[in-house]
């Protein structure tokens, strides 16, 4: 089967050979089943689907490298109370918070569990998201992130869409553990981890290490234990307060250091000098009503790789929609509209260690395309809280 997308009016993709993004005009882009065949002028399919392009921008499919979907309440009242003063550590030092959720999903079945997030997630593809990395973290017992993990790897098979699953035991201290912190993260050493990698449920493994959850320690130890049962290393860091854990993750060669928004000077040089990609956060920002957003700016100048997510979570980001992440991003981080996309696509994928395969296109890779209803790919981010898909095409086919 063949899809040719037809005089484009604006093709926007990274160049691998120039290593930078790069604008094509009435280009043509033919697809072979779930791989992009060609991408030129003036090409043609003697069989197949034609989409007239003419009036809309391509871009890659859009590529989210943090997010926490399983979930099984949302946390409407604690949006309420923040909005009227209380603010997120607060709640959270309360038993609000993640802790909220762990309550609420460790009473669900899988299959219950299964059901809430199965349409949930399948929203992601409506706004040109065609990946997504998922984590679990909202159990805190074996039982729970196992299932949690289990319910990501039925979505993956269940959707189009791709979840690349992470193990986020380390995401708070529950409730049973709050006097013997040294115990629970022997359960995460010990049991957790070599449960999820006996049962190949992870590529990686997250810790969130902030003053009130995770210390420098603790997150080594469950980091050397991850790397020593074959999963990749990813972290939560210089959220609330500066600590050291991005320079720690850097130097145990994580994939990723996400949120950032008081990494220092030394953080930055330390995931240069890594290839640590630097995920960051703007919506949670946002959506907390904070003032102080990651410094996008020096961090990419300083030539970090650096990628935007979502975090979609009911607690602290309740969105899917990259769109307006990019918006965000531009506004408040310094970012340009260019940059924004490549931050959503190739940098994305990079972090997610798939840039083989998706987030540019180019012959040979995986056809995942959107197809925007705007005359400019500035206008993703110009008209924001908006969304502008016109149509999906994940590993080729047209999704719903």
């Amino acid at each position: 089967m063949k899809t040719l997308l037809k005089n484009i009016r604006q093709l926007v993709t990274w160049d691998n050979q120039l290593l930078r993004m790069i604008i094509h005009r009435n280009m043509d882009v033919l697809i072979s089943g779930q791989i992009i065949d060609a991408v030129g002028p003036d090409l043609s399919a003697k069989t197949g689907t034609s989409i007239d392009c003419s009036r809309f921008v391509v871009t890659p499919g859009l590529i989210d490298p943090h997010t926490h979907p399983v979930f099984a309440e949302l946390r409407r009242d604690e949006f309420e109370m923040r909005i009227q003063g209380v603010d997120y550590e607060r709640i959270a030092e309360a038993g609000g918070g993640i802790l909220n959720s762990v309550d609420a999903l460790r009473k669900l079945s899988e299959d219950e569990l299964f059901q809430r997030s199965l349409s949930r997630v399948k929203r992601f593809l409506k706004y040109g998201t065609t990946t997504i990395e998922a984590k679990s973290g909202y159990g805190l017992t074996i039982e729970d992130e196992l299932k949690s993990l289990r319910v990501i790897k039925r979505l993956n098979q269940e959707l189009p869409l791709d979840l690349i699953p992470t193990f986020l035991g380390a995401h708070e201290i529950p409730r049973e553990y709050k006097k013997n912190r040294e115990m629970y993260v022997k359960l995460i050493t010990n049991e957790m981890i070599p449960a999820v990698a006996d049962e190949k449920l992870a590529v990686y493994c997250d810790v969130f290490t902030e003053k009130t959850v995770f210390s420098l320690e603790e997150t080594e130890k469950i980091f050397q234990s991850a790397v020593d049962h074959g999963l990749k290393i990813r972290i939560h860091s210089d959220e609330f307060s500066n600590l050291g854990g991005t320079e720690l993750a850097a130097s145990m060669k994580a994939v990723s250091a996400d949120h950032l928004m008081k990494i220092s000077k030394n953080g930055i040089d330390a995931l240069k000098k890594s290839g640590t990609t630097a995920v960051l956060l703007p919506g949670t920002t946002f959506f907390l009503g904070k003032k102080e957003f990651a410094p996008a700016r020096k961090i990419w100048d300083a030539g970090v790789i650096t990628a935007l997510a979502t975090d979609f979570n009911p607690g602290s980001s309740m969105t899917q929609n990259l769109q307006i992440i990019m918006s965000i991003a531009c506004i408040y981080m310094g970012l340009t509209p260019l940059e924004a996309l490549q931050a959503v696509t190739v940098n994305s994928a990079v972090s997610l260690g798939i840039e083989n395969e998706k987030g540019f296109i180019a012959p040979g890779m995986n056809a995942d395309i959107a197809i925007w209803d705007v005359e400019d790919y500035r206008d993703l981010a110009y008209w924001y809280g908006m969304n502008h898909l016109k149509k999906l095409l994940k590993n080729g086919s047209l999704t719903e």
